[in-house]
């Protein structure tokens, strides 16, 4: 049956290394076909880039701990709006709608993966490294998709009535 509530939040341990379940999520969703070791290693690499980064450079407004940069993009990339498509009178509208937590983070999550998996020719853990340090900033392909999403539910915001 669709819709139905899982236990996979309660299940979800936290990640060995920094004991984060948000981190443990985002390795999830780097796993392909089963390949968790993998997984946790290019997320691990990069965010020992991050710190080395981090490290040798001080910004301000960047967070000293790289797990807190992490931390700092996955909330820079969620978004607070989305248009959904709907039907009213055979037309189709694209109406404004506040995102769920749960889907927020997921949707971040997404976005940050497409973005260093359009990327080639660099080691994944080096595209996921600039990625979220960029992301970290404000910057990046996933917070321009964030602005992008952002920008399409002001535009349409005239259709917000159709909410249901």
């Amino acid at each position: 049956m669709a819709g139905r509530i899982t236990a996979s939040e309660k299940q979800l341990q936290p990640d060995p290394r920094y004991g984060d379940r948000v981190l443990a999520k985002f390795i999830n969703c780097v796993m392909l076909d089963g390949k968790k070791a993998v997984a946790q290693r290019v997320v691990y690499d990069a965010i020992d880039k991050i710190q080395a980064r981090i490290d040798k450079d001080k910004r301000e407004g960047m967070p000293e701990k790289a797990i807190d940069a992490f931390r700092q993009a996955i909330d820079n990339v969620k978004p607070n709006v989305e248009v959904r498509s709907k039907r009213v009178g055979g037309a189709n509208y694209q109406v404004p709608m506040p995102v769920t937590q749960r889907r927020r983070q997921s949707l971040a999550f997404r976005w940050i993966i497409t973005a260093i998996r359009s990327e080639k020719g660099k080691p994944l853990s080096t595209r996921l490294a600039k990625e979220l340090y960029d992301a970290a900033n404000g910057e990046g392909k996933a917070c321009t998709v964030r602005e992008q999403t952002h920008r399409m539910a002001e535009a349409n915001k005239a259709f917000s009535h159709f909410a249901w």
